[in-house]
């Protein structure tokens, strides 16, 4: 036994630390979706998890390229799609799981005049590869001008993503279930409490405004409502309908109904009038009774040029921010993943229209 003496107070504890390539902040989909590529770099990291219920737990889980409502699509969406199903294939590599569900969103037409666009639409470059020219009836709900099926869209099976997730990282001694202490943290020597880290990731959703260092991002919250009902009558099980929000079966023969937006009450309890507006949108296209199980919400963080905000913070070169990834929290939160790894890892820049720098 080699024993050292007079070592600094410091030094005797730095000898027990644990040496980490990342520090992970977060539970969503920028955190599960960045640890993703720290697994398959072989690279250390601990995550923290606080159980706090986060807006990506609660989401739908929709996988979707088009924007329903004008039939348009949005920046990178064919990228985010490619790049999403060849990570869900490197995930089950690994839990075992593959977590998407084939079920296509099924678009309820009001009238002919969406007909007609929709059909426009699908034949214009940006949009053939994700608007079916064909229309189809729907049994058990009213689609009296049919529905349009949009391409490669799908659902992630989200309570399955999570919980299989966190227990591959639990197992392996990756998560620590507690609230990340800013107190704690030395940024002069890259050392929180009894870990020697490299970089740490701040995926913390609308907590960030707790943060010290990030807490001058421009995030606005967007309160979503869904629910969960019982039909009494049964309906296909392997589509998603869309009219004013998603149907579509859970597993515990439930059937999720939502979400809702809203910048104004953002209170933290249940809206009576979210929930209406939930019970008076599906009554509109499902004729048959049905039972409000449960009512649930969460807090999106979404920025106004909705962009996520990426990138290095000013001062503190290994203090990195993931947040902002909005209503498209899979789609953005897998993508964005990746290139905020390459950013770190190969030094290829950001996109200007999701770096931190915009808003420095």
């Amino acid at each position: 036994m080699i024993i050292i003496e007079n070592l600094s107070t410091f030094t005797q504890v730095f000898l027990f630390m644990e040496n980490v390539d990342y520090i992970i902040v977060g539970d969503g989909y920028a955190a599960l979706f960045f640890a993703h590529r720290l697994i398959m770099d072989n690279r250390s990291f601990v995550l923290f998890s606080d159980g706090r219920k986060s807006a990506s737990r609660v989401s739908a889980g929709i996988i979707n390229p088009v924007v329903l409502k004008k039939f348009t699509t949005f920046w990178k969406a064919q990228e985010q799609i490619d790049d999403l199903k060849k990570v869900m294939h490197e995930m089950e590599s690994y839990t075992g799981e593959n977590y998407l569900i084939d079920a296509p969103v099924h678009r309820i037409f009001h009238d002919e005049n969406e007909q007609r666009l929709w059909q426009k639409k699908s034949l214009t470059d940006e949009l053939t590869h994700f608007l079916s020219e064909n229309f189809d009836r729907l049994d058990g709900v009213k689609n009296d001008f049919l529905t349009g099926k949009v391409v490669q869209s799908a659902r992630l099976n989200v309570s399955r993503f999570f919980e299989g997730l966190l227990a591959f990282l639990e197992k392996r001694g990756k998560i620590r279930k507690e609230k990340f202490r800013y107190s704690q943290l030395d940024v002069e020597k890259s050392v929180y409490e009894d870990l020697k880290y490299g970089k740490i990731i701040f995926c913390e959703g609308m907590a960030v405004k707790d943060n010290p260092y990030f807490s001058f991002i421009p995030l606005q919250p967007n309160k979503g409502h869904h629910i969960k009902v019982r039909l009494s009558e049964s309906l296909p099980v392997n589509i998603t309908i869309k009219k004013k929000h998603f149907l579509f079966p859970l597993d515990n023969g439930l059937h999720f109904y939502g979400g809702t937006y809203d910048r104004e009450q953002l209170h933290q309890h249940i809206d009576d009038s979210a929930v209406e507006q939930l019970t008076k949108g599906l009554a509109e296209f499902y004729p048959h009774d049905f039972e409000i199980v449960e009512a649930s919400f969460g807090f999106r963080p979404t920025v106004k040029d909705r962009r996520p905000i990426i990138g290095r913070h000013m001062h503190h070169t290994g203090l990195y921010v993931f947040n902002g990834m909005g209503a498209r929290g899979i789609l953005n939160g897998c993508y964005f993943a990746g290139r905020l790894y390459d950013h770190i890892e190969k030094d290829i820049p950001l996109d200007k229209e999701v770096s931190l720098e915009r808003f420095t």
